[in-house]
């Protein structure tokens, strides 16, 4: 079974539910019409550019490639996870912490799977290991971000009560350990709704569009487990990782809470 082309024209037509939800916010003076409208032409032009950038890549098979568009795609995670921060970490580690987490989680869960389940000759083909990080840094951002704004957020509102525990002599261990523990519990929250929910409430877009290219449902299904699998490593390590340091960060060696680090809640 071959999978159904479309043609760009075939896109004009759905296309115009877009049009429609812009016509909503005009009826309804929603002022979301230029945002959706730029946001609309965003997708469209960095999609068109993707598919032949890994038009390029797939037909390399390069290494170096490879790399480069692996390191872009992490950078450009890192500072959406910067962007959802509320109260953002100070100097190199506002980006630091956040791309260093997300390189290990990502990185760690895509190489597993590529080296021990999908044996790819080369390993690092484009065609396997771009889509596989991109899928894991989509869902690793997400649980890094919640876990490190609920973590400072959380901080500024529970102050009194950290320092609290610290002044009777507990340490910045045993004083954070409850924002901690709520600050991970954010980042865990969405991939453990995903899969309580996956194959019952929706069907997911892997397993959707291999369906539609012609796989047979069952081993679509079986490339999913393992994508959703991956994906819930790369969430807990990243997440645990970047909370854990994100909470050294804000406390120090004297074990004192240092909120002074972080600037003030950004104005809306």
């Amino acid at each position: 079974m071959t999978y159904i082309q479309l043609s760009y024209g075939d896109l004009v037509l759905p296309a115009l539910l877009v049009v429609m939800d812009g016509v909503f916010s005009l009826v309804l003076r929603l002022k979301l019409e230029k945002q959706l409208a730029i946001a609309t032409v965003r997708m469209v032009v960095q999609l068109v550019l993707v598919g032949y950038v890994l038009t390029f890549l797939f037909a390399a098979v390069s290494p170096l490639w490879t790399a480069l568009a692996a390191l872009i795609m992490v950078l450009f995670a890192s500072r959406e996870i910067v962007a959802r921060q509320k109260r953002r970490l100070p100097g190199v580690w506002k980006y630091g912490l956040g791309a260093g987490c997300t390189l290990l989680a990502a990185g760690t869960v895509t190489m597993f799977a590529l080296l021990t389940e999908l044996r790819p000759d080369p390993w690092y083909h484009p065609r396997y290991a771009l889509p596989l990080l991109g899928m894991m840094l989509g869902n690793t951002m997400t649980g890094i971000s919640l876990g490190l704004d609920v973590l400072t957020n959380s901080l500024v509102r529970e102050r009194a009560a950290v320092e609290a525990c610290l002044a009777l002599g507990g340490t910045r261990h045993q004083a954070l350990l409850p924002v901690v523990r709520d600050a991970l519990r954010s980042g865990f929250m969405p991939i453990m709704n995903s899969m309580a929910a996956i194959g019952v409430v929706s069907l997911p877009g892997m397993m959707t569009g291999q369906i539609l290219a012609g796989v047979e449902p069952v081993d679509a299904v079986k490339y999913q487990l393992l994508i959703m699998f991956l994906i819930a490593g790369g969430t807990g390590l990243g997440t645990l990782a970047a909370v854990m340091g994100g909470a050294r960060l804000l406390t120090d060696h004297r074990h004192r809470l240092r909120l002074d680090r972080i600037p003030a809640e950004k104005s809306a």
